[in-house]
C-alpha cells in the first residue's frame, strides 16, 4: 500500500479495508514501518521499533474495530509485555515488565498491531518532549519547534502520518498539549473512564488519565468504546454510558450553553494568536447555534499550584524509587535530569500531612469548578498559552531550578489544562487554527464530569463545519511527492 493511499484513511477506515480484504494487515505494517524509516530520523518521535511484537500481534489478530491497524505506545505508565518503558530517563533505562497492563490488553483486543514506542520527557513532567536520554522530539510542522509534552513522541508520529492514532496519557495536559502542538485531536477522558490496572490505582492521585492522540472524531469515539470501562479491583470508575460513543456522533448536540475565557486562572499572559483563534472559535460556536457566554470560574491559584507541586513531586519520588529498586539502581544527579532531581528531593521531604493537605485543596478546587458547570455545558479556552515553543525553551536539565519553579514554568506555557486533571472532567483539544507561520493552535473544550458524549457531539459538529483531516505538515506532503 502506498503511503499516499495509507494517509487517506483513519484507523477505523484502515480496519474496514482489512475486514473487506482490500488490504492485508501485513501491508499496513510494512507501510508504517517504511514511514518510520523515512520520516522518523527528522522527528525522533519513535524510540524503538517492535518488529517481533508486531509479528506476535499479527499471528493472533482479533476481529476488533481497529483490526490490523499499526499502533505506537508511549513509554510511560502503560506497558506491554517485553517492550521497554524507559520513561525518558537514564534511571529507567532497561525497565521492561513481563506483562501487559489492562489498557494494553484492550488495545490488543481492539485489533491494534504495536510496531514501536514513542518518546516522552523524563518521567513525563514537561510540556515538551526533550529528554537527555532521547534528545528532542521535533514538530512535523516545523522541526525547530517542540512537539509538546509529555506525549510529544506520539503526537509527532500521528501528525506525520506514521500511524493514524497512538497511545498517550495526561497528568496535567499531556494529551491536549501535544494535540495542540501537532494539529491533532486530544481527548482526556473523565477520571475513572480508562483502566489503569493492575499495577496502579489512581495515577498521580487521580490526576493521570490514559488514552490516545487521533486525527478524526470517528477514531476518538470508536477507541473510547473499545477501551473504556472498569477493570478488576479498580479503585473507582466513571458510570458506563447508555449509548456507544461512536453512535453518539450521528446525532448533533442540542443547543449548548458554552462559557469561554481568554484569561487563565493563573493570570499569565496569552499569546495574541492563541486569543485570535479563540475568538474565531467563539464565533463558530455561535454560528452553529450555541449560546456563548464570556465568563470564567475562580479558584485560589496559589493554593492550587501548591497542591499540584506536592502531588506531582510525591508521586514522582515514589515512581523513581520503585523503578530504581526494580533495576537495582539509586536515584541520583547522575541518572536524573536537574529538575527531576529537584522534584525527587522535594517529594522525599514531604510529610503525609502535607500530601493530605494537597488532596484537600484538590477537593475544594473540584467543588468550585463543579459548581461553575451547573450553569454551563462546556468551557472553551485555548489549549496552550503560546503556539509551539522553540526547542530548548523548557529545559528540564537547567541547573538551579526548584520543583516549584519548574512546575510554574510548565503551567505558564499551558495554563488552561491542569485544572481539569484536578477535577477529573473530560476535556478535548481540537485543531482549529494555525499561526501566521504555519504552527498549529488547539482549542480546549471541557465538559461536565462523565459527559464525554457532549464533547464528542460538539467536536463532531465542529469537525464537519471546519474539517482538518487533510491539513498535513509540509514534510508529509514532501514525502508523498518523493514516493511518486
Amino acid at each position: 500500500m502506498k503511503f499516499s493511499e495509507y494517509l487517506q484513511y483513519d484507523g477505523v477506515g484502515l480496519a474496514e479495508l482489512v475486514k473487506s480484504k482490500e488490504v492485508t494487515p501485513e501491508e499496513l505494517i510494512k507501510t508504517a514501518l517504511h514511514a518510520i524509516e523515512e520520516i522518523n530520523p527528522k522527528l525522533n518521535a519513535v524510540v524503538s521499533i517492535q518488529r517481533e511484537n508486531a509479528k506476535r500481534d499479527l499471528e493472533a489478530l482479533p476481529n476488533g474495530p481497529f483490526k490490523g491497524v499499526p499502533f505506537l505506545i508511549k513509554e510511560m505508565a502503560l506497558h506491554a509485555s517485553g517492550i521497554p518503558s524507559r520513561m525518558g530517563s537514564k534511571l529507567a533505562d532497561g525497565f521492561v515488565l513481563p506483562h501487559d497492563t489492562e489498557l494494553m490488553a484492550r488495545f490488543r483486543k481492539a485489533g491494534f498491531v504495536t510496531i514501536g514506542t514513542t518518546a516522552t520527557p523524563e518521567f513525563a513532567f514537561n510540556a515538551t518532549t526533550e529528554s537527555v536520554l532521547y534528545g528532542p522530539s521535533r514538530n512535523p510542522w516545523n522541526n525547530e519547534r517542540s512537539s509538546g509534552g509529555s506525549s510529544g513522541g506520539s503526537g509527532a508520529a500521528v501528525a506525520a502520518g506514521i500511524v493514524p492514532l497512538a497511545h498517550a496519557n495526561d497528568g496535567g495536559g499531556s494529551i491536549r498539549i501535544p494535540a495542540s502542538c501537532n494539529g491533532l485531536i486530544g481527548l482526556k477522558p473523565t477520571r475513572g473512564r480508562i483502566p489503569t490496572g493492575p499495577d496502579m490505582g489512581e495515577v498521580l492521585c487521580g490526576l493521570g488519565i490514559e488514552f490516545a492522540l487521533t486525527r478524526t472524531m470517528r477514531d476518538t469515539a470508536a477507541l473510547l468504546d473499545a477501551v473504556s470501562g472498569p477493570d478488576l479491583g479498580c479503585y473507582a470508575w466513571a458510570e458506563r454510558p447508555t449509548t456507544p460513543y461512536l453512535k453518539e456522533l450521528s446525532t448533533p448536540p442540542q443547543r449548548l450553553r458554552i462559557a469561554w475565557t481568554d484569561k487563565p486562572l493563573s493570570g499569565v499572559p496569552v499569546n495574541p494568536e492563541c486569543n485570535k483563534a479563540l475568538y474565531e472559535t467563539v464565533r463558530l460556536c455561535e454560528e452553529l447555534g450555541h449560546e456563548v457566554v464570556e465568563t470564567t470560574p475562580y479558584i485560589n491559584n496559589e493554593q492550587h499550584m501548591l497542591a499540584t507541586v506536592r502531588l506531582w513531586t510525591s508521586n514522582l519520588a515514589n515512581m523513581m524509587d520503585n523503578v530504581a529498586q526494580f533495576l537495582g539502581k539509586n536515584p541520583s544527579e547522575e541518572n536524573l535530569e536537574a529538575t527531576s532531581w529537584a522534584c525527587y528531593q522535594h517529594g522525599k521531604s514531604m510529610t503525609a500531612v502535607e500530601l493530605l493537605q494537597a488532596l484537600d485543596i484538590m477537593n475544594m478546587v473540584s467543588r468550585t469548578i463543579g459548581d461553575f458547570f451547573k450553569d454551563y455545558d462546556v468551557l472553551l479556552t485555548p489549549t496552550t498559552g503560546q503556539p509551539p515553543l522553540l526547542l530548548g525553551q523548557l529545559n528540564a536539565n537547567a541547573p538551579g531550578v526548584s520543583a516549584e519553579q519548574w512546575t510554574e514554568q510548565i503551567f505558564t506555557y499551558a495554563p488552561f489544562t491542569n485544572v481539569f486533571n484536578t477535577t477529573g472532567q473530560p476535556a478535548i483539544s481540537l485543531p482549529l487554527a494555525w499561526s501566521h507561520n504555519g504552527l498549529p493552535i488547539g482549542m480546549q473544550f471541557a465538559g461536565r464530569f462523565g459527559e464525554e458524549a457532549t464533547l464528542l457531539k460538539l467536536a463532531r459538529q465542529i469537525e464537519e463545519a471546519r474539517p482538518w483531516k487533510d491539513h498535513r505538515p509540509p514534510m508529509v506532503k514532501e514525502f508523498v511527492e518523493s514516493q511518486g
